[in-house]
């Protein structure tokens, strides 16, 4: 489980926190607008009011901790740019800042941030499944709790067959095709095949280093499957 900490609880921010949430990761949720905090507290792990401008609230939430930081403050430019700071400079390893302009996404680069998103819903869903598995690629939205997705086949599966993996029994996720690179040609000016899909893997098919693994499960099961 990972642990993350949510500033900024717009349709944006309480969108991520609540597919991190459902992911199986550790959300910690904080806005200036207590009602905003209020709306949260039941869907995540610590919903906290706090001022992001002033640097004293972050020290009792063992920032140092964190896997990441988003700041997802919409309204106040300032304010976002301020934490950006603020938490890169507290240690945390990894800030994501919210931006609506090309100009504010060149200050927050330079303040700081790691990455700089542009909201969107579904990108919020895309990030939180990032964030828990940096292997997933895709994600596609199959329910409120299944998904499907694209994941690079992680190294503790490199070298070993569907059955001896037990996709099903132990991680509770079903494998539905693999994307393999195709090799280059063998002779001199043979061109290289096109990527080969093996549709429906037997138990007996290899995992390869390099593999992309097409997956469907819940939406949590696969979030906390090997990196």
């Amino acid at each position: 489980m990972k642990r993350f900490l949510i500033i900024g609880l717009g349709r944006f921010g309480r969108r991520l926190a609540q597919a991190l949430t459902e992911a199986g990761q550790e959300v910690i949720a904080a806005d200036i607008r207590e009602e905003l905090v209020e709306r949260v507290r039941d869907e995540v792990a610590l919903a906290v009011h706090l001022d992001a401008t002033d640097p004293e609230p972050f020290r009792s939430q063992d920032v140092a901790g964190l896997d990441a930081a988003i700041i997802s403050i919409g309204e106040d430019f300032e304010a976002n740019v301020l934490a950006t700071t603020t938490l890169k400079s507290m240690g945390v390893p990894r800030v994501i800042s919210r931006a609506s302009s090309e100009i504010q996404r060149r200050i927050l680069s330079r303040v700081g941030a790691d990455e700089v998103i542009f909201p969107e819903e579904e990108r919020a869903v895309r990030l939180a499944n990032q964030l828990a598995n940096p292997n997933i690629l895709e994600h596609l939205a199959l329910s409120e709790a299944h998904s499907l997705v694209q994941i690079r086949a992680p190294s503790a599966w490199h070298d070993k067959t569907v059955g001896e993996i037990d996709l099903r029994r132990k991680y509770e996720v079903n494998l539905v095709a693999i994307k393999r690179p195709a090799k280059e040609g063998d002779q001199e000016g043979q061109e290289a095949a096109e990527e080969e899909l093996l549709d429906l893997p037997m138990a007996h098919t290899m995992i390869r280093q390099g593999d992309i693994l097409v997956l469907v499960g819940g939406t949590e099961s696969l979030a906390n499957l090997p990196q």
